[in-house]
């Protein structure tokens, strides 16, 4: 499949491609062969069960929600996709690129990081993050190596710093606000060059 697969992709795809996500040429052609090696049916879209094979997230104990949020609408959060093509795929995976200083792009900025990282933390996709999402993947993340009491207290802290208005859920702005100082587009950046 490998380098076969790429040619199924126009000049003018490339094109679109780049101008969407800011990828290279080179580094779009990685990304079909990828797409292709997971599409072992040639379908040519994903399922999550066909993420679920990839090795980084299959042992993430996120994983699962990074996949669900691979499969989110991009026009209504609330709804989610059974499937998704490469464009959809590469559309994704552009959050997790660097901003270039000398090429910025729209799909790498810290909004569109934090976004991608807002809908992973919420579970119920209601457009808030609740107590119970919180829990949820905070869960997920530490798994048995932290009693349950502790995630609890962790959420409620969480929650009175988080939540400004009170309301029992982080809103996109709110949860931005708390992120305050992180450097997201640091810890949310991965090379896509051939190293």
């Amino acid at each position: 499949m490998g380098s076969a697969s790429s040619t199924l992709l126009t000049e003018e795809d490339y094109t679109q491609i780049h101008t969407e996500t800011g990828f290279t040429e080179p580094q779009i052609r990685r990304l079909y062969q990828r797409f292709s090696h997971l599409d072992k049916r040639s379908k040519g879209y994903l399922t999550q069960q066909d993420m679920m094979l990839i090795p980084e997230l299959a042992v993430n104990p996120l994983g699962s929600q990074i996949i669900e949020a691979f499969f989110t609408d991009e026009s209504d959060p609330s709804q989610s996709l059974g499937e998704v093509n490469f464009r959809q795929f590469v559309r994704t995976l552009a959050r997790f690129r660097k901003n270039s200083s000398t090429h910025p792009h729209e799909m790498c900025t810290i909004n569109k990081k934090i976004e991608f990282i807002f809908r992973v933390y919420d579970k119920d996709k209601d457009g808030m993050i609740s107590k119970t999402d919180l829990t949820q993947v905070l869960s997920a993340m530490v798994g048995m190596n932290i009693p349950q009491e502790h995630v609890h207290s962790i959420v409620k802290r969480t929650m009175k710093e988080a939540d400004e208005d009170k309301d029992n859920f982080i809103s996109l702005e709110e949860f931005k606000k708390a992120l305050g100082d992180i450097d997201v587009c640091d810890k949310m950046s991965v090379s896509f060059s051939r190293s």
